[in-house]
């Protein structure tokens, strides 16, 4: 008989909080996800992770980054506020349906709030952030080879607790 795998931790870390060997993991999986199991090159490092605003947010079990995602400054939408961007959202493969990405999205919206967020999500994932308040902005175009759609989750768009999601 096999035993659980243990509950995995929740982090989350402004850039100027971010110790080089955590950063390293975080973009090591990202690369992993993105660059090697999507056979996707693309710029990976595009220099936002360091900005003052950004927040990264992830799972780990001891040293090991299980699942991430990062939570970027936009700048001001047309009413003065902050808009914000989540983006580069993934899970390690071995741990995938744990039900960890969504606990990050939970985790990363209840932090902006009833702000507006923006995300440019792989299509076959738009209707698990539609979950979470999000809504089709775009038609669906591809970026490097993958479909993808831009989403919107719309400034006063209450937050509210996804009742899937346990609390980390």
């Amino acid at each position: 008989m096999t035993s659980p795998m243990p509950e995995p931790q929740l982090h989350r870390r402004s850039s100027a909080d971010l110790d080089t060997a955590t950063l390293y993991r975080l973009l090591r999986l990202r690369v992993d996800v993105f660059v090697v199991e999507q056979a996707c090159p693309y710029p990976e490092l595009d220099g936002r992770d360091l900005e003052p605003g950004t927040r990264h947010f992830w799972f780990a079990d001891g040293d090991a980054v299980l699942a991430t995602l990062r939570v970027l400054e936009d700048g001001p939408g047309p009413d003065g506020r902050m808009v914000y961007r989540i983006g580069r959202v993934c899970t390690e493969r071995a741990h995938r349906g744990r039900r960890l990405t969504a606990r990050l999205m939970q985790a990363a919206l209840d932090e902006i709030g009833a702000h507006t967020c923006r995300i440019e999500a792989q299509t076959y994932l738009s209707e698990m952030y539609a979950r979470f308040g999000f809504r089709a902005d775009s038609d669906e175009y591809l970026e490097d080879g993958i479909p993808h759609v831009s989403m919107v989750r719309p400034a006063g768009t209450t937050p509210t607790p996804n009742p899937e999601v346990t609390p980390a």
